[in-house]
């Protein structure tokens, strides 16, 4: 008898906790499938979390020094890990309700409205802008591989940085017609195993050649006070940068099964701790050892150029043409992580509209007209890859403020406690953060005399 109402105490609480499903969520690609795993959780962590952006970190140091350096890409990077945690706990934060979207979870905490303006843009661009990137680091990667390998039995007429866009834009889409976010969990493997490849050789193979005979460590000197203060706060935007993948947590959280006994934050936590690690690894070696063999030498294009244009000529055209091609690999894995949101809110829009799934050549047409329109951006806009001060300062909340906020309004701690003043504090020093570094990008653009160059890539 006690067995029976124990085993019927446990079915209530099951059936209590059960999860109202949408039936359009089992038609869309971030949560067709559920059957991820930590292992899957760790691959798109990593392939989410490290990329183009940690090769930049040396740019940043150049402005700030080592003492600021280093503390500000510790601090940042304890902070985001943090808020990773933060959302990884409110995916289920209410019974019976999963919050799949990064979007989603802004309109329960922030209201209907509000959350789609707060969280709309950033997640946007986090998503569309780094598959525009993507493709503008990858095509113009492809060309300097191209340039290794064949050396000086080139053709006289090799192809345009446009011709090497559309190469690169090419293999993205076919790579794209994998339906859902759980079967990308291959290439985000070979994404995550790239990119932590490239960061060691780049690092390694800089510190292992002679240093520049004019090195300095002393950070760029500026004319005025002024100047030195917003080309810190753009380095600081910088640093931020390179922490993105926030905005893919919940959707990867969204691919595993969650039941009362077995919820899916233990593995995706399990994952994401073991992704963020790899990620330390990478990130604190090419910003420290970048730093160290170039100082304010450092090209504002970053690491993977200063070895490029530095050492071309002492390193052997196989390693150079190597850690080049992973690049290429990890960026093709990238964009199509990257991708998949964009992907889900075009289906969302077809089967909200018509109440059916999406037959494999809508989707298949979907794809291939996302892939144009960001090869299209890309074209139009050569210098986005230039602005990771400013881009990195205005889609800073999304990573270091709303998970903040997020947490108070839907966890609601005891008014006053230390839990309650910890969360407002980090949330408003976030925007401020935000801010000030988008001033700082903004400032150091102007003075650096970005040229707009539409429709013109180099």
């Amino acid at each position: 008898m006690k067995r029976v109402i124990v085993n019927m105490k446990g079915y209530l609480e099951e059936v209590g906790h059960l999860t109202k499903l949408n039936p359009q969520d089992a038609w869309l690609p971030i949560t067709e499938s559920r059957n991820g795993n930590a292992h899957y959780a760790a691959f798109h962590n990593l392939n989410a979390g490290i990329g183009f952006q940690a090769l930049l970190l040396p740019v940043a140091f150049a402005f700030l020094g080592w003492s600021w350096g280093i503390i500000s890409l510790t601090i940042a990077y304890f902070w985001q890990l943090y808020t990773l945690w933060i959302l990884v706990q409110l995916h289920e934060a209410v019974p019976g309700k999963r919050y799949n979207r990064y979007v989603e979870l802004a309109q329960a905490a922030f209201g209907e409205r509000l959350g789609v303006w707060l969280a709309l843009f950033p997640t946007v661009y986090l998503s569309a802008g780094t598959g525009t990137a993507l493709i503008l680091i990858g095509g113009e990667t492809m060309k300097l591989f191209f340039q290794i390998v064949c050396g000086p039995i080139c053709s006289s007429n090799p192809l345009t940085t446009v011709e090497w866009y559309l190469v690169f834009t090419s293999l993205c889409i076919v790579l794209s017609q994998l339906p859902n976010l759980n079967s990308i969990a291959g290439l985000s493997l070979i994404g995550a195993v790239t990119a932590i490849t490239y960061c060691t050789m780049v690092w390694v193979l800089s510190i292992s050649q002679t240093r520049p005979p004019s090195i300095s460590y002393q950070p760029i000197s500026l004319p005025s006070l002024s100047a030195s203060v917003f080309s810190s706060l753009n380095a600081l935007g910088i640093v931020a940068f390179a922490f993105r993948g926030h905005n893919l947590v919940l959707e990867i959280q969204a691919t595993m099964p969650s039941t009362f006994k077995h919820p899916a934050h233990v593995p995706m936590w399990r994952g994401a701790k073991v992704a963020y690690f790899f990620i330390a690894m990478c990130l604190f070696p090419v910003a420290v050892g970048g730093f160290w063999a170039y100082g304010n030498l450092m090209p504002s294009s970053g690491i993977l150029n200063a070895l490029y244009g530095f050492h071309n000529h002492d390193i052997s055209r196989g390693l150079l043409a190597t850690t080049f091609l992973l690049v290429v690999f990890n960026c093709l894995s990238s964009f199509q992580i990257y991708s998949m949101p964009v992907f889900d809110s075009f289906e969302a829009g077809y089967t909200s509209r018509t109440n059916r799934p999406c037959s494999i050549w809508v989707r298949s047409g979907f794809r291939v007209l996302c892939g144009f329109i960001s090869f299209f951006i890309g074209v139009a806009f050569p210098f986005l890859s230039s602005l990771a001060g400013l881009l990195g300062g205005l889609t800073l909340p999304v990573t270091f403020a709303y998970p903040c906020f997020m947490w108070v309004l839907i966890k609601k701690p005891q008014k006053f406690s230390f839990n309650w003043y910890f969360n407002w504090i980090l949330g408003w020093l976030g925007i401020a953060f935000s801010v000030a570094f988008s001033i700082g990008g903004i400032w150091s653009t102007v003075n650096n005399g970005l040229k707009l160059k539409f429709f013109k890539p180099s």
